[in-house]
């Protein structure tokens, strides 16, 4: 049995929580359920227990929120030392935790991507400068640590950063398939598009929303389904409103038989993002047998299998994305198609896959430790 703590800013009941929480959690679940012991040390939630046991991931809430990074040290030399840990598994998400300069144990790094100067659609200058310095301190500080990657695109990062690739392995994220229909089913009456994710700015439904404005000039019926909430949802359904759109719904958070039924039943589900470590709602919607127009980005074009499972077109190119939901929606043959590889495409990602290969990371990291 392997004694395994994580760090991380979150855990998967935190209500910030999103893609690399489900990662995480999916994936050590299933390392306990291989007989081994994991312990996660996150910040605290107001009003959840400071310490409890989720599908056999012991959970230790503690510190701020906004202050966590700078807890972790304290708390992994007061409470954590020693606890005679095998491996400290580091999940850096925004700003690092900085474990090799003072955990004794092996160091197993997971990254998602780098937010890079993305981070300024979401922070103000002076916090978006702290991740981007954040960031910029990994290269030295990690510069030998062996990492877990989620996708193709986020090792390219590190070797352009001067990383060691032969320290990398890359774990995908992956589905529960039996969350999903996995069939192709009877889609809507009328063309409909999908648009599945936090409504962030980073994240550009905006793009959508005007791609949208032409789609309706071509095809007048076309439907619009927004599935999800954020902090730019007002400014999303102003926006509609002054595109003068009909047919569009914001649905905010659905039940997972409402957003079984709205992946399932359209006919395309489009992903306007800057950039992901991952898609994983790409894979949502293919196991959901509907295909994705998808940013040709870092982390999207991982997870888009082109000609199989979707398409991909030019992030920001309004005019490319539209032109693209008009050939795919008047061309039901082809969305047919499409809809059939997604489902293949999907079932190739599985969480025990991804769990057993972590396991075996894991493993190597702590026989190759020095």
């Amino acid at each position: 049995m392997l004694r395994i703590l994580i760090i991380n800013w979150q855990d998967i009941k935190n209500p910030q929580g999103g893609g690399a929480e489900v990662h995480l959690h999916e994936i050590f679940k299933r390392i306990v359920a291989m007989g081994n012991s994991v312990d996660l040390l996150c910040c605290r939630v107001e009003g959840m227990a400071s310490e409890e046991t989720a599908d056999g991931i012991n959970i230790f809430r503690r510190g701020s929120r906004n202050l966590f990074n700078f807890h972790v040290p304290k708390l992994y030399k007061k409470e954590f030392a020693k606890n005679n840990y095998d491996i400290i598994v580091d999940d850096i998400n925004k700003i690092p935790f900085y474990t090799p300069l003072y955990v004794k144990e092996p160091v197993l790094a997971i990254s998602h991507h780098f937010f890079g100067t993305s981070i300024f659609n979401e922070a103000s200058f002076i916090a978006g400068l702290y991740v981007l310095l954040g960031e910029k301190l990994v290269d030295s500080i990690y510069f030998k640590t062996p990492f877990a990657v989620v996708s193709q695109s986020t090792g390219d990062e590190f070797a352009t950063r001067g990383f060691d690739i032969s320290n990398f392995d890359i774990i995908h994220n992956a589905i529960n398939h039996n969350e999903y229909s996995m069939e192709l089913v009877e889609k809507y009456s009328s063309p409909t598009i999908a648009f599945f994710g936090r409504l962030k700015k980073y994240k550009s439904p905006d793009h959508l929303l005007r791609a949208f404005a032409i789609v309706q000039e071509k095809i007048p019926n076309a439907r619009l389904e927004i599935i999800g909430k954020g902090d730019f949802d007002s400014t999303l359904e102003k926006l509609s409103k002054s595109l003068n759109l009909k047919n569009v719904t914001f649905h905010g958070f659905v039940s997972v038989e409402k957003k079984s039924e709205l992946l399932s039943k359209s006919h395309i589900v489009v992903n306007t993002s800057q950039k992901e470590g991952w898609g994983i709602t790409n894979i949502e919607a293919n196991a959901s047998g509907t295909p994705v127009l998808s940013a040709n980005v870092p982390g999207l074009r991982d997870s888009v299998n082109v000609g199989i499972s979707g398409e991909l077109y030019e992030y920001g190119n309004i005019d490319e994305l539209a032109r693209k939901l008009i050939e795919l929606l008047l061309d039901q043959k082809r969305l047919r198609e499409l809809s059939l590889g997604a489902i293949s495409w999907a079932e190739s990602f599985s969480w025990d896959e991804s769990a057993g290969r972590m396991l075996d990371k894991i493993k190597s990291t702590i026989a190759n430790h020095k």
